[in-house]
């Protein structure tokens, strides 16, 4: 990850290639199947993950999850709520919520969870386990029926954090095979290495 909206992930195999490498800088994504030597180019962050894993988030998005920090809101006024001395909730012009917590009167507020809502849909991200300042467990989870087609329900846990490591912007630009193939996002949805096997006889 790269501010303020670069990210790269790699969905690594127990062995051989990784099933999917992608890459998004703003609002633009390439991904690169390297086991089916498919790739996708110039497509939206958001859609591109969504497809090849299920989960609608930009660049912006995943940086924001990744270190617990809230990402940068509209400009407008902000509401905020207070719930004893241990909780306050503010709500962005954007009708995003942030809900802070402190353990201690005096002690830091951080970031416990975020309500984030835009065009491709709505989540709660909940940050626990903070060690040096950033959380080690991060549940990401769509808003309404669970039940309902592109919900999801994530828990991440992350280990062997590295920060404040310099990152060339070549680490966000992914060489595509000339014998790599085209694919679309509806092909993606449909036959990506995450999607929904059918059921065998």
């Amino acid at each position: 990850m790269a501010a303020p909206a670069s990210a790269r992930l790699e969905a690594i195999a127990p062995f051989g290639p990784p099933l999917f490498i992608f890459v998004a800088t703003g609002d633009e994504a390439t991904l690169l199947l390297p086991r089916d030597d498919r790739a996708l180019e110039h497509g939206r962050a958001d859609a591109v993950l969504d497809a090849v894993a299920g989960v609608p988030l930009g660049a912006a998005d995943l940086e924001a999850i990744l270190t617990g920090c809230a990402p940068g809101g509209e400009p407008g006024p902000v509401q905020a709520r207070q719930f004893g001395d241990a909780w306050r909730q503010l709500t962005r012009a954007s009708g995003d919520d942030l809900y802070l917590r402190r353990e201690k009167t005096g002690e830091p507020w951080v970031l416990a969870a975020l309500v984030r809502r835009s065009g491709s849909g709505a989540w709660r991200t909940e940050y626990r386990d903070r060690r040096n300042g950033l959380p080690r467990t991060i549940r990401v989870a769509s808003l309404g029926d669970a039940r309902s087609p592109g919900a999801f329900d994530l828990q991440l846990v992350l280990s062997q954090v590295e920060t404040n490591v310099p990152l060339d912007a070549s680490a966000f630009r992914l060489a595509i095979p000339a014998s790599a193939a085209p694919i679309s996002l509806d092909e993606l949805r449909r036959n990506g290495p995450l999607a929904p096997k059918p059921d065998g006889p």
